[in-house]
């Protein structure tokens, strides 16, 4: 166990005001790597997340295997298709990303990747090399739990994201231990939470874990998110978080402020959907179309 954290309640951190003379390069150029045969939603919801939490320009690599399809579900990002093996990335892929990552404001890693040996090199390597802020989510976690030594080694700023499943694999938690950590309070999922941070001893990593009172924390600090609802407990909700804290990092918020922020507005867009349509029937793509007025409602 790491050394007791304080448990923050500080204002949230405000996105730079937009200056008249600016352009898109201003805001921040974001890569969204993920995606696959069966999973071509996730990486379009993040990248649609991304783009309306107000980032410049959005590229989505994909398996080029899935390429068409991403880039007809919304024009306003751009899409590089990368080598797959028929369904998922191949690993030489990131080769491709890494060529393209120092062009980059920021990453986002995982959502519709897939699962296999192959995978598991592919985000390690990533992990390890890319030196730009980036967001990690879905199966780029599972990849991770496979090769936990890589934690301690990222090649820059990280976000993790994990739900309490995801989570449990990264820590290495036993049944009894994850099940104890599900049911506990706040103070002590922050604690938790913050000891996973901690295995980064460079200090560069930020563990969002996600659920009822969200836990944003690094080595020393934890922060509670107190927006959202159980409508929002349905697939892709998860794809359009990492999309919005992308967007944000984009725009210059260091990892932290944007993880907490990101949170914050992630469940306002879920609560002003529920007071709209209801929990039952919210779904991920209203999450993002409700991203403008919950800014909106921040800036208010």
């Amino acid at each position: 166990m790491s050394q007791h954290i304080e448990i923050v309640t500080d204002p949230l951190p405000r996105l730079p005001e937009r200056q008249p003379e600016s352009h898109k390069g201003d805001y921040g150029r974001a890569l969204l790597v993920g995606g696959s045969r069966d999973m071509s939603g996730a990486i379009a919801l993040a990248g649609m997340a991304t783009l309306r939490s107000g980032a410049g320009l959005v590229t989505l690599a994909v398996p080029r295997v899935i390429q068409d399809v991403v880039a007809g579900i919304e024009p306003s990002y751009m899409t590089r298709g990368l080598a797959d093996d028929g369904a998922h990335f191949d690993r030489s892929a990131a080769d491709e990303v890494l060529a393209l990552a120092g062009q980059l404001s920021a990453v986002a890693l995982g959502p519709g990747l897939g699962r296999s040996d192959g995978l598991t090199e592919f985000v390690a390597r990533l992990y390890g090399k890319i030196a730009e802020p980036m967001v990690v989510d879905a199966d780029a976690l599972f990849a991770l739990a496979q090769r936990p030594e890589v934690l301690a080694k990222p090649g820059g700023p990280r976000v993790l994201t994990p739900h309490a499943g995801e989570f449990a694999r990264l820590a290495g938690l036993k049944a009894d231990e994850a099940k104890q950590l599900a049911d506990a309070d706040d103070e002590h999922r922050s604690q938790a939470a913050a000891d996973l941070a901690g295995r980064d001893k460079t200090g560069q990593t930020v563990v969002l874990l996600k659920g009822h009172r969200t836990v944003i924390a690094d080595a020393r600090r934890a922060g509670i998110n107190h927006t959202g609802n159980p409508g929002m407990a349905t697939g892709g909700s998860g794809d359009s978080l990492t999309g919005i804290i992308t967007g944000l990092l984009c725009q210059g918020l260091k990892p932290w402020n944007a993880a907490r922020l990101g949170a914050h507005v992630h469940g306002l867009a879920g609560d002003l959907v529920a007071a709209k349509l209801g929990q039952v029937s919210l779904i991920a793509s209203d999450l993002v179309e409700y991203l403008p007025h919950a800014f909106q409602t921040l800036n208010e």
